[in-house]
């Protein structure tokens, strides 16, 4: 193979603060105090955490260090499949980061928050334009949160018809928040089982649809990175027994801009804007998952909603079928602010995204599929599914093919996900990654599967040259360490 992306170099050690610090050092002047102690003050804040003493000097390369240890979308490809980890273009951090946005407080008056509210209520019109779906709340705070969001609107609306239905639909392809989420509704998960080809059968919804089944929650594309081609007939099926249709948006990066959802027969749809619009999933959040919804749907969504009356922009909680408030304020305004640049940025050239990552994804497929096994060899949408069928022979594990792929440079994919394929490897470049360096990735997959074949026994011992080696996960797992 060519030059591989990763090598080894120096990678300096870091204690803990508290070992590093000595009496007596500081990082900062403060000026004399000009007002008398207070006993009282003193009192009230008594002894203080135990901060250790530290020079700046000393925090600045303990930060610095940390830092170098980091592996993120900054530094390289990071090809998690069902996670989105596209670069984040840094103008919309540094619109994110204006002093008018970022430090704006959400108790101001209405008429001092114009600007932002402003933003907000284009910002709903924008995700609605762009989906199909004409009422939007950009409130839940998460994927998740909006996934339960949406099932909340759902229940409230039957209900509001008099109807107390018991059971929903989810396929075996859906994301595993899904159940979790219609039991907070009070709705048993009923699973259904994908066909041969990776997608629902019209024939098996049309035989777990009933009066007592609230509906259908769907991943479109599905978690195998499959568009469900008969989405329309499947609606169809759910609508006639007066059931709805919500649909996770999770894997919207594949679709956006293309694709009316509406016209698919998706009643509620959640948005990851920390996926699909610009901020990088992972590591913990913040994130935002706003939720689309028909015209029925419209009155239930939660309140306060931004409003636009006689030319100012308000936060309204008069709408009285609502489900009410989600959480305190509005939303995680910072990644509010990243979307609304991105899609400003983009124009009308936001379906270009999800065309390059349907590209990709297609391409990394038809590049590996002949030395990794191809659970569904299809035209897939912006993500793929290998497994380590071909490897196994050698005992080389998915887990030891991403262990080693960490020496090569490159973060690995999802594994062991989506459930239904045993051994998965999910692959996603995103539209983000240029072909030199999808070509460099595609180079060392096949550079291990080699590696798998003529000499298995190193795998079980990768990595060796990163920070941190090669774990016991089976003693990690039956005796933590959870004293630090």
């Amino acid at each position: 193979m060519k030059e591989p992306v990763g090598t080894t170099g120096l990678i300096f050690n870091e204690p803990l603060l508290w070992e590093r610090g000595a009496k007596g050092r500081s990082g900062f002047s403060l000026p004399p105090r000009d007002v008398a102690s207070s006993h009282v003050a003193d009192d009230l804040r008594g002894d203080g955490p135990d901060f250790p003493d530290l020079s700046e000097l000393d925090v600045v390369r303990h930060f610095t260090r940390l830092s170098q240890w980091n592996f993120g979308v900054d530094s390289g490809m990071y090809p998690l499949g069902s996670c989105t980890m596209k670069y984040n273009p840094k103008t919309n951090e540094r619109q994110a980061g204006l002093p008018g946005l970022a430090v704006s407080h959400p108790l101001l008056p209405q008429e001092l928050s114009q600007g932002a509210l402003k933003m907000m209520f284009d910002l709903q019109h924008y995700l609605a334009e762009i989906t199909g779906l004409p009422a939007v709340t950009l409130q839940p705070a998460a994927g998740s949160q909006g996934e339960l969001t949406g099932m909340m609107v759902i229940n409230a609306y039957l209900q509001s018809k008099g109807e107390k239905r018991s059971k929903v639909l989810i396929p075996d392809t859906a994301h595993g928040t899904n159940p979790a989420s219609a039991t907070l509704c009070g709705l048993k998960s009923v699973a259904v089982k994908s066909n041969e080809q990776g997608i629902l059968s019209t024939e098996k919804i049309a035989e777990l649809m009933d009066e007592d089944t609230a509906g259908l929650m769907v991943t479109n594309p599905n978690t195998l990175g499959l568009f469900e081609e008969d989405i329309q007939k499947v609606t169809e099926i759910v609508h006639a027994k007066g059931g709805l249709v919500y649909g996770d948006g999770a894997n919207m990066n594949a679709i956006m801009g293309i694709v009316d959802i509406q016209k698919l027969g998706v009643d509620v749809l959640h948005l990851n804007l920390h996926k699909t619009f610009s901020t990088p999933h992972g590591g913990g959040g913040p994130g935002s998952g706003p939720i689309c919804v028909t015209e029925a749907l419209e009155p239930f969504l939660p309140v306060p909603r931004v409003i636009e009356k006689d030319g100012k922009y308000l936060l309204s909680e008069d709408f009285p079928q609502s489900v009410g408030k989600l959480h305190a304020f509005y939303g995680n305004f910072g990644i509010l602010v990243r979307a609304y640049s991105y899609i400003l940025t983009m124009g009308a050239d936001l379906h270009k995204a999800s065309q390059y990552a349907v590209l990709n994804a297609n391409y990394i497929k038809e590049s590996l599929k002949d030395v990794y096994h191809l659970a569904y060899d299809r035209p897939c949408m912006h993500e793929c599914v290998f497994n380590d069928k071909l490897q196994a022979a050698h005992k080389v594990t998915t887990l030891d093919i991403a262990k080693r792929l960490m020496e090569y440079g490159f973060h690995p994919p999802t594994i062991y996900f989506p459930l239904v394929v045993q051994g998965a490897i999910m692959v996603e470049p995103t539209e983000t990654e240029s072909k030199e360096t999808i070509d460099a990735f595609i180079d060392t997959m096949r550079t291990i599967a080699q590696e798998a074949r003529e000499n298995p026994e190193q795998f079980h011992e990768a990595p060796q040259t990163t920070k941190v080696k090669r774990l016991d996960e089976t003693a990690a797992a039956r005796n933590p360490c959870l004293t630090g």
